[in-house]
C-alpha cells in the first residue's frame, strides 16, 4: 500500500502512475469517437484523472489538505449538481464555462509558482519562468474569453458583436504591453516583479474580454473550440513549469483536439479562423427578412404534412437546433417510428456545425435511441438528395439555405449545407420566418417545392406523428 507523501516528484513511480494516467486519458479519447462506446470513453478518461489527482496528492511536499479535501468536495458538488441540471441546449455554455475554470485555475496555479520562487529568493530558470509566463496570459485570456462566451450563448449580454472604437488598435497595443512586460521579466529572472507579473494577469483578462465580445452569437461554438485549445497549452505549459509529465500531455492533448476542431468548424462553414476572430459576424436581425417585407412562402398542417410523408418511399429529417430547443428528440424518433412501419426509409442528415456545438445533434438523436447508423453525414446524404421523396427540416436554418451555393455575395457564400433544395419536396417545420445565427433569410422557405409547418418542433412532430397512425 502507498501511503501518502512517499512519492518523491520525478520519481519512477510518480512517472509511471503519470504514464498510466495519461494512457487512459488517451484511451478515454479514442473510445470517445464513436457514439455506442462514447460513454465508456468517458468514464475510462475520469479514471485516468483520478489516477492522476491521487498521484500527485501523494507527492512529498504537499501540505495544507484541508484546503486540498474542501476544494475536492466544494469543486465535485458543484460539478455533479450542474451535470445532473443541465439540458442538451445548455451544453455549450457548460463547455464554455468549465473551459474557462481551466484557465482561470492554470492562470491561479502560474501566479502561485510566482509568488513560491519568489519567497526562495533564489531566483528562476529560464525553462521554468518562460512557460509560467505563457500560462498565466493564456489561461487568463481563455478564462475571461470562455466568461463572454458564456454570457451570450445564455443571453446574460447581447449575442450580436459588440465592439469598442478603435477595438483591433486596442487590442493590439494590450497584446503588446503584455509582451513587453513579459521579456522585462524574463530579463529580470532572478527576482521577477510581481506587481508587473499582476499586471500582466489583469490585461490579459481584459485582453479575453475585447477578443471575444466583438464575435456573434453564431460563431461562438468555434471560439469555444479555440479558448479550449488555449486553455490545453496553458495546461502544457504549467506542467513544464511544475515537472509533470500527466499535465504536459493532459494540456497538449487538449490544446491539439482543440485546435483541429476549431479547423474542422470553420472549414464546415466555409470560413477561415482569423474571418470568425475579426469579421463581427452573426448578428442576427429579428424579422423574416432582415427586416424587409415578407416573401411570399407555402403553409401546411400537421395533417397535410403526415400525408406527404406517409406516402413517401424515402425521408430525409434534417435535425438543427430549434429541434434542440424543443427538446423535440423523443417525438421525432416516434414520428420516423410510425412512418417506417408504413415501409417508409426514414434517415437523418447531419451537417458538421448543425446546432451548437460538433456533435450536438447526434447525441440528442442518441439520447431517443436513434440508431446511429440511420444518421448520415453531410457529404454522403447530399448525393442521395434527388432521390429523396421528401425532406424534413426540424429546427435547421443556415445549413440548409441554398444562397450559400446560389448568392456569391451571401455572407455564407461557399459554406457547404445540406442539399436539401434538391429533394422532390421540401417540409420545414419552425416557428416563424425568422433568420437563423448567421442574420440573413433562407432562401429554401420561398421554393416552390417548400411547405412551411408553423408550429413548435416538438407539438408538431407528435401531430404528424398521430396523423399518420390514423392513415
Amino acid at each position: 500500500m502507498i501511503h501518502p507523501a512517499v512519492l518523491e516528484p520525478g520519481g519512477d513511480a510518480a512517472t509511471l502512475l503519470y504514464i498510466l494516467s495519461f494512457s487512459l486519458f488517451i484511451l478515454g479519447i479514442r473510445r470517445g469517437t464513436h457514439p455506442t462506446t462514447a460513454k465508456q470513453g468517458n468514464l475510462i478518461a475520469a479514471v485516468g484523472m483520478v489516477v492522476a489527482v491521487v498521484t500527485t496528492l501523494l507527492l512529498d511536499g504537499i501540505g495544507n489538505w484541508w484546503l486540498i479535501v474542501l476544494g475536492i468536495a466544494a469543486g465535485t458538488a458543484v460539478g455533479v449538481i450542474a451535470s445532473i441540471r443541465v439540458q442538451m441546449t445548455q451544453m455549450p455554455q457548460m463547455v464554455a464555462i468549465y473551459n474557462g475554470v481551466g484557465g482561470g485555475a492554470v492562470a491561479l496555479i502560474s501566479w502561485s509558482e510566482l509568488r513560491h520562487g519568489l519567497s526562495l529568493g533564489t531566483g528562476f530558470e529560464l525553462d521554468t519562468l518562460i512557460p509560467i509566463l505563457f500560462a498565466v496570459v493564456i489561461g487568463s485570456v481563455s478564462f475571461w474569453g470562455s466568461n463572454i462566451a458564456f454570457a451570450k450563448l445564455q443571453d446574460l449580454i447581447p449575442t450580436r458583436p459588440i465592439a469598442l472604437p478603435g477595438q483591433q488598435v486596442l487590442n493590439a497595443f494590450l497584446l503588446a504591453g503584455i509582451l513587453v512586460a513579459c521579456v522585462v521579466m524574463a530579463i529580470d529572472n532572478d527576482s521577477p516583479s510581481q506587481a508587473l507579473f499582476i499586471a500582466v494577469l489583469i490585461a490579459a483578462g481584459l485582453l479575453g474580454n475585447l477578443v471575444v465580445l466583438p464575435i456573434g452569437g453564431a460563431d461562438m461554438p468555434v471560439v469555444i473550440a479555440l479558448l479550449n485549445a488555449f486553455t490545453g497549452l496553458s495546461a502544457a505549459a504549467a506542467g513544464f513549469a511544475l515537472d509533470n509529465v500527466a499535465l504536459i500531455v493532459a494540456g497538449t492533448l487538449v490544446g491539439s483536439s482543440g485546435t483541429i476542431l476549431t479547423l474542422a468548424m470553420a472549414t464546415a462553414m466555409n470560413r477561415s479562423v482569423a474571418n470568425i476572430l475579426f469579421a463581427g459576424f452573426g448578428g442576427a436581425p429579428s424579422g423574416p427578412a432582415a427586416g424587409g417585407e415578407e416573401r411570399p412562402h407555402r403553409s401546411v398542417t400537421a395533417q397535410d404534412a403526415a400525408i406527404a410523408l406517409a406516402y413517401a418511399d424515402s425521408v430525409v429529417i434534417v435535425p438543427g437546433y430549434g429541434l434542440a430547443v424543443a427538446q423535440a428528440q423523443h417525438a421525432v424518433k416516434e414520428m420516423a417510428d410510425e412512418l417506417e412501419k408504413r415501409g417508409v426509409e426514414v434517415r437523418y442528415a447531419i451537417h458538421p456545425v448543425a446546432g451548437r456545438m460538433p456533435g450536438h445533434m447526434n447525441v440528442l438523436l442518441a439520447e431517443a435511441d436513434v440508431p446511429y447508423d440511420k444518421l448520415v453525414e453531410m457529404d454522403d446524404i447530399n448525393p442521395e438528395m434527388p432521390r429523396t421523396d421528401v425532406a424534413v427540416v426540424i429546427g435547421a436554418n443556415d445549413v440548409t439555405n441554398p444562397a450559400a451555393k446560389d448568392d456569391p455575395d451571401s455572407p455564407i457564400a461557399g459554406m457547404p449545407i445540406i442539399e436539401v433544395a434538391e429533394a422532390q419536396q421540401v417540409i420545414v417545420i419552425k416557428r416563424s420566418l425568422s433568420p437563423g445565427f448567421a442574420g440573413i433569410d433562407n432562401d429554401l422557405f420561398y421554393l416552390d417545392k417548400t411547405a412551411m409547418l408553423f408550429d413548435d418542433a416538438k407539438k408538431a412532430a407528435q401531430e404528424i406523428a398521430s396523423e399518420v397512425t390514423d392513415l
